[in-house]
């Protein structure tokens, strides 16, 4: 499979963001993810656990296969920097993990602190 795949974007501090993946593999067919669970990680850095900032699981549907990744306010308070990246790996029992999909966020501060 050519994972991860590849998505930068843009980020709000402090806004409710949802990420909706609709996970296919190399042929274009639905990934499975039945008794798949889920981790979405966002840190400073890659390949430093203590850069982490926060980590979620999202919300997976096996039928249609899909995960929704959310960040809180709570969570994107913490994103007081300029830029970030982050990871979304699927997993299962069996602790087979392969990470989906990788990429940059970019943060722009509120205008007025809440």
């Amino acid at each position: 499979m050519a994972f991860p795949y590849q998505y930068n974007f843009n980020y709000y501090s402090g806004d409710l963001y949802q990420l909706v993946l609709y996970p296919k593999d190399d042929d274009g067919n639905q990934y499975d993810l039945s008794d798949k669970g889920s981790l979405f990680t966002v840190s400073t850095e890659r390949g430093n656990p203590e850069a982490t900032v926060f980590s979620a699981s999202p919300q997976i549907s096996a039928s249609p296969a899909r995960l929704l990744c959310t960040i809180l306010p709570t969570q994107g308070s913490l994103l007081t920097g300029a830029s970030y990246v982050y990871d979304i790996e699927i997993r299962d029992d069996s602790e087979e993990v392969v990470t989906f999909l990788q990429g940059t966020i970019t943060t722009q501060q509120n205008v007025l602190d809440d």
